[in-house]
């Protein structure tokens, strides 16, 4: 989904960074992650000319990921196309559209029999109910559909969402601690009926300086992670982060470096 569900403040293991917004300059981020002894390496770049964004990305393994960006196509509308070699495949059309209330967005693939996608958002200030979906045409069967609901205050956010075609109910909130919202605290909880399986995840989040901020995560499965995040300058970010099993020390920790530059 888009705006309306938590998944504890970004601390997911690699960091990734997406696309970095700019007026009329050229970007780039690398991602550097480190899994067991095996290094993996992505480059990306972004550009901007008018209302039209293109980003190019190549990994370790020469993937080469194209998306081109268009802005205003209609009102309050965009247009993004995304093309990847060698598996053009996997590339797909997506019209997204904004509103102060709702949000909208459909998503087709580029192959003979696509999955359709689609996603809505819908509710005032404070309050969001939103749903997505997924279409197989070839098979004629829904690939996935996820509703959900979220509260926004000044002080907290907390959302549940029923996912995975009904299978898991997942319920999250961040509570800041303090005006600022300097200090934060996050909880997750994962159900996931099929199998009876409980997942709890506790973190929390702090800002040491305007530049730097630190966030932690640890789950009932030992699972224990954190990380660094600095600004380096301007929209411009390094991130250190790791993971490790608190309950299999003997297993390597993974480590990832993420540079994200703006000129």
């Amino acid at each position: 989904m888009y705006y309306f569900i938590l998944f504890l403040y970004g601390l997911h293991f690699p960091v990734h960074f997406s696309t970095i917004d700019m007026k009329s300059c050229i970007a780039v981020t690398s991602t550097a992650v480190k899994k067991g002894g095996l290094y993996s390496l992505d480059v990306a770049s972004a550009y901007k000319y008018k209302n039209n964004l293109v980003d190019v990305k190549v990994d370790t393994e020469s993937n080469i990921s194209t998306t081109l960006t268009v802005l205003d196509v209609l009102p309050s509308t965009k247009l993004v196309t995304s093309i990847k070699f060698p598996d053009y495949n996997a590339g797909k059309v997506e019209v997204q559209y904004f509103h102060d209330h709702a949000t909208f967005a459909a998503a087709v693939g580029m192959k003979p029999s696509p999955v359709v996608d689609f996603s809505l958002v819908v509710g005032p200030k404070g309050l969001a109910f939103g749903g997505e979906a997924g279409f197989d045409t070839s098979s004629g069967k829904f690939t996935k559909y996820t509703g959900g609901f979220s509260v926004t205050k000044p002080d907290f956010h907390a959302s549940a969402i029923l996912a995975d075609k009904g299978d898991t109910i997942k319920v999250s909130g961040v509570y800041h601690l303090d005006e600022k919202q300097k200090a934060s605290a996050v909880a997750e909880f994962t159900r996931k009926l099929s199998t009876n399986e409980n997942t709890l995840t506790v973190g929390g989040l702090y800002t040491v300086d305007p530049q730097t901020a630190v966030k932690a995560r640890l789950n009932n499965t030992g699972k224990l992670a954190a990380l660094l995040q600095h600004e380096v300058k301007p929209k411009s970010l390094l991130t250190i982060s790791g993971e490790f099993d608190t309950k299999a020390l003997d297993r390597a920790p993974k480590f990832g470096l993420s540079l994200a530059l703006k000129p």
